[in-house]
């Protein structure tokens, strides 16, 4: 380890001593700069509790003027083990992204116990749709949106973008995506072992069709980028982000594959955090991939 990492480790410590009675997000939040965007809070996109979203519009500056045709979007989708998560937890993520040029919306959707499979795809989707029809007000261009997902929320944006039926239900296609972004997410998890989520998946009913997996044979997914740490005790990468890659590979997709040293499953976002980027490049390589979706060459 540098000397810079073990400067930045001692920081962190110290903070953490400093305000024990702080979450470890809060704390990243709180040291998250709050200059870079505009933020329109507390967004209804639906009647169901929950169904609120955040929007983070860049502010114009120096290297990151407004596109002629308004910025990228990229609409993020929390983890949490589909039980637990907010929007308000993510504000360094609306910011790092935010402060690259993109506009970012964060939704809440519902969770367990108040519901199962396949309710929060269903509010995820519907999350899509207020985006793709609002997200112009706040300064975005929707020819230029993305899907992205951390975790469970990983597992939700895959769903989205593989399997059609979620986006048909609100009168969308999954090609409306330049692309897509999964970081440490689970894509091929049955028979499930981690024994707290297995209700959320009717265990040992498992519905039909319910693995991201069960779709990688379709050709006209959009770009995709998957993103994992070497090491994740929660999501194995092997199982899960590699053998979907190989599969969206085969079936002729165009695949992004990053694996990232020196982070786990949780602090691979948390990496997008401005005290923590030294941690891993896991933001410069998304705002790269979401920057070669606008040349012609590289789009779908």
């Amino acid at each position: 380890m540098s000397s810079i990492a073990r400067s930045v480790q001692v920081l962190l410590a110290g903070i953490t001593s400093t305000l024990s009675a702080c979450s470890p997000v809060q704390i990243i939040n709180g040291l998250t700069p709050s200059n870079t965007y505009h933020l329109s809070p507390d967004i209804p996109y639906q009647p169901q509790a929950r169904g609120h979203l955040d929007v983070y519009t860049p502010l114009p500056r120096d290297g990151y003027p407004k596109p002629a045709g308004g910025y990228p979007v990229v609409l993020f989708l929390f983890g949490g083990a589909w039980d637990s998560g907010s929007r308000q937890e993510y504000k360094f993520v609306g910011e790092a992204l935010a402060a690259r040029g993109i506009v970012v919306v964060i939704p809440n959707y519902r969770l367990y116990p108040e519901v199962r499979y396949p309710s929060f795809l269903q509010d995820n989707a519907r999350a899509v749709a207020w985006t793709y029809a609002n997200i112009g007000q706040y300064g975005g261009n929707i020819h230029d949106f993305y899907l992205m997902g951390h975790s469970a929320g990983a597992y939700n944006a895959a769903m989205l973008v593989l399997d059609p039926r979620w986006l048909a239900a609100v009168g969308l296609k999954p090609d409306i995506f330049q692309g897509w972004i999964g970081l440490a997410g689970p894509y091929n998890f049955y028979p499930i072992t981690y024994k707290p989520i297995r209700p959320i998946f009717h265990y040992p009913n498992y519905p039909a069709q319910s693995m991201p997996i069960d779709f990688a044979h379709n050709p006209n997914v959009p770009r995709t980028f998957l993103g994992a740490a070497v090491q994740d005790s929660l999501v194995n990468p092997k199982v899960n982000t590699e053998v979907l890659a190989k599969a969206l590979e085969k079936a002729g997709v165009s695949v992004e594959l990053r694996r990232y040293g020196r982070v786990n499953h949780e602090t691979l976002i948390g990496a997008f955090a401005k005290p923590l980027r030294w941690m891993a490049p896991v933001l410069d390589d998304v705002v790269a991939f979401i920057k070669r979706g606008q040349d012609p060459h590289t789009s779908k």
